[in-house]
């Protein structure tokens, strides 16, 4: 019975990665991608922090929360949507393929985005600026974790039954910028008052920036494994509701 169960999991777990593989090979260079999930977390970076002397390592540390919040949150938000249109995700739901591990694979599509979009900004870090990691191991799993915790959040976005983009991009964009400014992207939390950073605890980008300055600068407001914590919860709270509208989606055919 748990080599049945095994077994079970492995074949999942392979179905939606060869899902995520046919998505990234499809849509990584189409427009909305490029320009909500590649320039977007750059414009906003460069917008709001010139000029401001910030250190090569602030920058790399605000940066890469930047990218992975935009790009990973934008992945799943373009992708359905323009399978719903040429019905390619109506296939899916119809093949021997639970809707877990469909959902699954949509949302690896944004970490791998995320993942590699997030290369460019440490590597110039690194080797152009000359900034230093504090903890490697640490900035690894924040990414991670992080881009789990906002693909997440781009597919809860993506179960809006709609055939155009700019239908779930423009409402997740207005959302995801009051998630932005309230978080320590460009006021650090020790620098808000109070009744403000408590409000900046509802956004997980609050957790995934005092983590990744853990990471970078190697300090932050608070414990790691409290910024974990809070990734770990918004993960849940996106993925469960997002679950639950899919199913109802596909039960009404729409």
């Amino acid at each position: 019975m748990r080599m049945g169960w095994v077994k079970r999991i492995q074949d999942e777990l392979a179905q939606a990665l060869a899902i995520s593989i046919k998505d990234v090979r499809m849509y990584y260079m189409t427009p909305p991608m490029i320009m909500f999930g590649l320039f977007m977390p750059f414009f906003m970076f460069f917008s709001f922090s010139v000029r401001r002397g910030l250190g090569p390592e602030a920058s790399l540390s605000r940066l890469l929360a930047l990218t992975a919040f935009f790009t990973a949150s934008s992945a799943a938000g373009i992708i359905i949507p323009l399978e719903r249109r040429t019905r390619t995700f109506h296939r899916l739901l119809v093949a021997p393929v639970s809707l877990v591990t469909i959902l699954v694979g949509k949302m690896l599509v944004g970490v791998f985005f995320a993942l590699a979009v997030s290369l460019v900004p440490l590597l110039v870090g690194l080797v152009l600026l000359g900034a230093s990691i504090a903890n490697v191991g640490l900035l690894a799993a924040c990414i991670a974790i992080s881009t789990c915790t906002f693909s997440a959040l781009g597919l809860l976005f993506a179960s809006v039954p709609t055939e155009t983009v700019g239908s779930i991009m423009m409402p997740s964009t207005l959302l995801r910028w009051p998630l932005l400014f309230i978080s320590g992207i460009f006021i650090p939390l020790d620098h808000m008052a109070p009744w403000t950073r408590a409000i900046s605890y509802l956004s997980p980008l609050t957790y995934c920036q005092d983590m990744m300055n853990h990471a970078v600068l190697g300090m932050g407001l608070q414990h790691p494994l409290l910024d974990l914590g809070g990734l770990l919860v918004c993960l849940a709270l996106f993925v469960f509701p997002a679950l639950k509208l899919h199913d109802r989606s596909r039960r009404l055919g729409l």
